[in-house]
């Protein structure tokens, strides 16, 4: 290849065949680099050919001097072949800002050069033309970065770019090409060091690199070479005026001087500003509101408009819109507290922290401009702070001088304006020697704070529905106590990743007689508010069916009975057991939900419980069934919903084994064995749906906690009650309760008594974290709290008992009923 041409392949044409050269498709091009200071640092052949200037005697020249312009083309001219340039001749002047370093973007186009006459040189023939006068396409390519070179320009001889039938060489128009597919860039980065010898690889690279970061188009000079070249917009004469008006209106959007030679194009600036400001909009619209975390919107809003707009951006909310609240009726006034939730500036690292921290709230008094910028969400433009305002605004602060930091800038107030109520404002702000706001920059700046205020406001409903949510959920979910008779229970509720913490997950526990426990885990198929407030339909009926002491597997008949009833539009599968820590058993049914496991003390190993399924809550018509399992003190029993073992594309079985082996893992306290299955599950990712998870350590109730005594149907039977109750507690180290509880065991007693029919009575005391009284007859009569008067003889006993018990209560049972009262322990 010809080092001096960027051609491709063929070097300067011989004498007599410039057009046997032309029409193959090639066309020899001048290689000329410029310099930072203006002087010609490289001079490629195709350059001594087409100026006819040898290259010992252009290096070190001065461009502008060397490729003397002089002037627009003629009229013929601008109507020859050449493509899309022809209509756009005269391009010569903007070559030379080029070469001096006027003008700071690529630019091309058609020039007439002055060169001296061309002679043959040795053997080489230089191409014909008129003397003293050249015709050239260019292009001129600002080179970025830190080497001494400043500019790429390549020419091309316009007389050879047409044959000789007057038509076109193929592929002259120039293509463009995006820098993120950009053709040719590794054919470039190989070609660039053979066009231009003097530079290195690593210079060449950075050119290459330019050419993929700004995406600047190519023109194509056969099918296969590519060069780099200008911006679509630099190539034709309108082009180049579009460009001009576009950096003259960019710099009106963004406050700065308009630089001197973009300023004569006044007639359509406005029009241009105008569209900049709609694209500047449109950009900043697609920067914020990429999430509903009302956090990061704020951060997103200030970043936005910060330095392309203004300096400073100081964005203040209502504190009803942090904490997800409504709003009050009426417009805000000096005492609405404002808070300070984002400040982004230009100005050196730490200058205003001090002055206006981050997270401070105020109000603001009534002759500010952010006052009435707030009470009628209107912008207020302040185009200069005086001394005398910057004074007025800076009362405000105690102890702090805001004063240099406002004062001689210029201030738009904008208020954050969605649905008819203002959440707040921002208060923007340009260094002094920036153009100041006007009445356009007023419109876009409220334009801006309307789609910001819109996102905010959409970021704080997301939250205020959150909050609902995690409110309506919390107070469904119970909060259960962590110590129930025989046994120590712990929970954790995850929401599934879809909007706030509805969900229809649930667990319970509820206190039966005979103390033991009912341990309740359900699933409502679904998600959202219906799912919800059917769990919590379905929560209230276990726990009053669980109060009537009613079998696991006759509670899920009744549970799937009242579903019917509710309707056919929501499934749930409930696990249902009953824990006697005196017997030391659990007593489970199932209603489709997965199985428990027992982790067993005495060895750690872990198992699946092996349940009858059964068909879930609300499919109707199917039997459950119960089964009894033998626990030991020290056991654990772990319920979980399926969200935690179930992973979307992964076997349910790998879940419930992950369940069994986390559960095993030994653990210090109770919250953290959950804790452990949680971080083994839960990281697996996939996860979509609500987790609930219940673990209860089942410690049991020793026999010597235990005391009980069968008694006959007969009234003499109240007095050996309470003997026996008072030597009871003596023997426990109790006494401190004998009175009472003798008191009230006689009363029960003699109830029972009065109402027993052929049965024995028994009389059972327990000693656990309270004390234990329960009274068994065979009558299913429960009794009730009466006011008795002067003259009654009965119903003073429950009376008694109501008083001085700790709780108390009555159930059914299977051949009767229970009357139970609980006597807090003394401490120590």
């Amino acid at each position: 290849m010809d080092q001096g041409t960027g051609t491709g392949a063929l070097p300067g044409p011989p004498a007599g065949k410039a057009a046997e050269h032309t029409a193959s498709g090639r066309v020899p091009l001048a290689v000329i680099v410029v310099d930072r200071d203006g002087l010609v640092s490289h001079w490629s052949r195709g350059a001594r050919r087409l100026f006819g200037i040898p290259r010992e005697k252009a290096v070190g020249q001065s461009a502008v001097d060397l490729l003397p312009v002089s002037g627009a083309l003629p009229e013929a001219d601008e109507a020859g072949p050449y493509g899309a340039y022809a209509p756009f001749g005269g391009l010569g002047p903007d070559l030379e800002s080029s070469l001096d370093g006027r003008l700071s973007y690529p630019a091309a186009g058609r020039a007439r050069l002055t060169v001296p006459d061309r002679e043959p040189r040795g053997t080489e023939v230089l191409p014909l033309g008129e003397p003293g006068r050249t015709d050239v396409l260019w292009w001129a390519y600002p080179l970025v970065g830190p080497g001494p070179e400043r500019l790429l320009v390549l020419a091309a001889d316009a007389d050879a770019l047409h044959r000789g039938d007057g038509t076109a060489v193929e592929r002259i128009a120039p293509g463009f090409a995006l820098h993120t597919d950009f053709p040719g860039a590794e054919e470039l980065a190989q070609r660039l060091p053979e066009i231009l010898p003097s530079m290195s690889v690593g210079e060449s690279a950075r050119i290459v690199a330019q050419v993929l970061e700004l995406g600047y188009p190519v023109v194509e000079f056969s099918q296969n070479d590519r060069v780099p070249v200008t911006p679509d917009w630099g190539v034709p004469r309108r082009a180049e005026r579009k460009a001009r008006r576009r950096l003259a209106a960019r710099a009106v959007v963004t406050g700065r001087p308009v630089p001197e030679g973009l300023r004569d194009e006044g007639e359509d600036l406005e029009y241009v500003a105008v569209r900049e400001r709609l694209e500047f909009l449109n950009e900043v619209s697609g920067r914020i509101g990429t999430s509903l975390d009302l956090a990061q919107t704020i951060i997103e809003v200030s970043k936005a408009v910060v330095p392309r707009f203004t300096d400073v951006a100081g964005t203040y909310l209502r504190e009803q819109v942090l904490a997800g609240e409504g709003f009050a009726e009426g417009v805000p006034d000096t005492t609405t507290m404002w808070h300070r939730v984002a400040l982004e500036h230009t100005d050196e690292p730490g200058r205003w922290d001090d002055v206006v921290p981050v997270g401070e709230a105020m109000p603001f008094p009534a002759h500010t401009p952010f006052f009435q910028c707030m009470t009628t969400g209107e912008p207020v433009l302040v185009p200069r702070i005086s001394e005398e305002l910057g004074h007025a605004i800076a009362s405000q602060f105690d102890k702090r001088d805001i004063r240099p930091l406002i004062t001689h800038r210029s201030m738009l107030v904008v208020p954050l304006k969605a649905r008819h109520v203002v959440l707040g404002f921002m208060i923007l702000l340009r260094h002094p020697e920036r153009t100041e706001f006007n009445d356009m920059d007023r419109v876009t700046g409220a334009e801006l704070a309307a789609r910001a205020a819109l996102v905010l406001d959409n970021a704080r409903m997301y939250t205020y529905q959150e909050a609902v949510a995690e409110t309506l959920q919390d107070s469904m979910l119970p909060h259960i106590a962590p110590r129930m008779a025989g046994c120590d229970i712990a929970t954790r509720y995850l929401p599934g990743t879809l909007l706030g913490r509805v969900g229809g997950d649930w667990f319970d526990s509820v206190k039966l007689p005979g103390a033991r426990t009912g341990l309740v885990v359900g699933d409502v198929m679904g998600h959202g508010l219906n799912s919800a407030a059917m769990m919590g339909q379905l929560r209230t009926a276990v726990q009053t069916m669980a109060a009537l002491d009613l079998p696991p597997a006759q509670l899920l008949r009744n549970l799937d009975d009242l579903a019917q009833r509710l309707g056919d539009v929501y499934l749930a599968t409930c696990l249902y057991a009953v824990y006697d820590p005196i017997a030391g058993e659990l007593h489970i049914a199932n209603a489709g939900h997965i199985p428990p496991v027992v982790v067993r003390a005495a060895d750690g190993r872990s198992e699946l419980l092996e349940l009858p399924t059964g068909a879930p809550i609300g499919v109707g018509g199917v039997p459950f069934e119960s089964v009894r399992v033998r626990v030991e003190p020290g056991d654990r029993l772990v319920m979980c919903t399926d969200g935690l073992v179930e992973v979307r594309g992964e076997d349910i079985g790998v879940g419930l084994a992950t369940l069994c082996e986390s559960a095993a893992h030994p653990a210090a306290s109770m919250d953290d064995a959950c804790d452990t299955i949680i971080r083994a599950l839960n990281t697996r990712g996939g996860r979509k749906d609500d987790v609930a998870l219940l673990m209860a350590r089942l410690s049991g109730i020793a026999p010597e906690d235990v005391a009980v005594w069968r008694l006959a149907p007969d009234p003499a039977e109240a007095g050996r009650s309470r003997a026996a109750v008072r030597e009871q507690l003596h023997r426990w180290g109790l006494g401190v309760l004998a009175d009472n509880a003798e008191l009230m065991a006689g009363e029960l007693v003699a109830n029972a008594v009065r109402h027993a029919r052929s049965r024995r009575i028994e009389l059972r005391l327990v000693r656990g974290d309270t004390l234990l009284c329960e009274v068994d007859d065979d009558d299913p009569t429960l009794p009730t709290l009466l006011n008795a008067g002067r003259g009654d003889e009965f119903g003073r006993g429950l009376r008694v008992v109501s008083t001085l018990a700790r709780e108390w209560g009555t159930s059914r049972t299977s051949a009767g009923k229970t009357v139970w009262f609980e006597l807090t322990l003394p401490r120590g």
